[in-house]
């Protein structure tokens, strides 16, 4: 049996060494490049779809009580909720898939000696990487797009929904006791805000010129009026204060107010960023900084995420094909097991690193990208040590 395996790996060998020097002596080395990325391309995409439907079949087994305890209807989940929870979970899942794709297809090709057959008939293994590093750079890419823009659309049902049916507790914070600086010299308190019918309470809004106060507006409620754009005061007073000393009083009734302001400056959610294509989520932040809003790390390091996480396709693609080029006892079980051990590393690094930026630990900036960046120097060292 030994003798017999040793001829059927020599005759492989043989076949794809053969093939080889056709494909580098016709310079016909894209032929390999493009059987090697429709088979991973194929294989990524198989993946991403059963991760769905995993994803999707687990979540609804943990929820389902919750769903019929609250009233939605399977119509709501299946036709609603869930199609709009598929692109978070494609944006989630792609790194995985990529991998697992990577490690099928490599693993497959160095257990049927595929790769040992290229490398002897003299392309190098770092050659063979081309395609997999062409199809992270273009998944990467499009991940970019993909979760900068069409993910924060479907999001926004997704969050609405969360709240509606499945949140055990409420999201929002910042509701009360509410302190906005809307301009340089003019600041907002208010004393309750009402996030679902946007009317704020016991309202006081100063305006300043140096150190001293010029007026100061007092409301017992302020409403937003979606049409204008604007701010309505039903009634106030309003009081104005001199240079001398003398303060005048005056009554307002259905008085508009221009802040730079808008309903979601005053009522935040932890998930509102998750919601925002990329430029809306810049130009909240900016806002927040503006008005004065603190405890940013938890919004920021959601922001940054947004660009670095898509870059964990390329790095495991790298990996993956790396690991699963070498041909090993056990054959695909060990390479879908070392492949899994690093994918479970690379979550587990994230989640704990997350908490150091929202605490303001670590700048939220580096906790965004820190995963990355090490397994990044990971994948590179590993390609750095493969044999040629």
């Amino acid at each position: 049996m030994t003798f017999l395996k040793v001829h059927v790996c020599a005759r492989r060998i043989h076949r794809f060494k053969a093939l080889a020097r056709v494909f580098a002596g016709c310079s016909r080395m894209h032929t390999i490049d493009w059987h090697i990325l429709r088979r991973v391309l194929g294989g990524y995409v198989f993946f991403i779809g059963a991760l769905v439907v995993f994803f999707i079949v687990l979540h609804f087994v943990e929820y389902i009580d919750d769903f019929m305890d609250r009233g939605a209807s399977m119509r709501e989940v299946f036709g609603v909720y869930y199609p709009s929870y598929i692109p978070e979970i494609v944006r989630l899942t792609s790194p995985l898939a990529l991998l697992l794709a990577c490690l099928y297809v490599t693993g497959r090709m160095a257990q049927n000696l595929e790769i040992i057959a290229l490398q002897m008939s003299g392309v190098p293994l770092r050659r063979l990487l081309r395609p997999y590093a062409g199809l992270g750079v273009a998944i990467t890419g499009f991940m970019f797009w993909f979760n900068g823009w069409v993910v924060p659309t479907t999001n926004r049902t997704v969050v609405a929904f969360d709240e509606k049916y499945l949140s055990r507790t409420p999201r929002q914070f910042n509701l009360s006791h509410i302190h906005r600086q809307a301009q340089p010299d003019q600041f907002l308190t208010v004393g309750y805000y009402d996030r679902e019918v946007q009317v704020a309470y016991r309202v006081s809004l100063q305006q300043f010129a140096g150190e001293r106060m010029v007026y100061r507006l007092d409301a017992p409620r302020m409403e937003w009026i979606d049409s204008l754009r604007a701010w309505r005061i039903p009634e106030g007073i309003m009081r104005r204060f001199e240079a001398t000393g003398w303060e005048q009083r005056t009554p307002v009734q259905h008085y508009t107010v221009a802040l730079p302001l808008y309903p979601a400056d005053l009522a935040r959610t932890e998930r509102d960023v998750e919601a925002m294509t990329l430029p809306e989520a810049a130009a909240h932040l900016a806002t927040l900084r503006r008005t004065g809003v603190g405890a940013l790390g938890r919004p920021l390091v959601a922001y940054y995420s947004k660009f670095a996480y898509p870059f964990a396709n390329l790095i495991l693609t790298l990996l993956g094909a790396v690991l699963a080029s070498v041909r090993r006892r056990g054959g695909q079980l060990v390479h879908f097991g070392l492949g899994l051990g690093v994918a479970f590393a690379y979550l587990g690094l994230q989640k704990l690193i997350e908490p150091l930026g929202y605490s303001g630990i670590l700048p939220p900036w580096l906790t965004a990208w820190l995963p990355h960046l090490v397994f990044a120097l990971g994948a590179v060292l590993l390609l750095w040590r493969t044999r040629t």
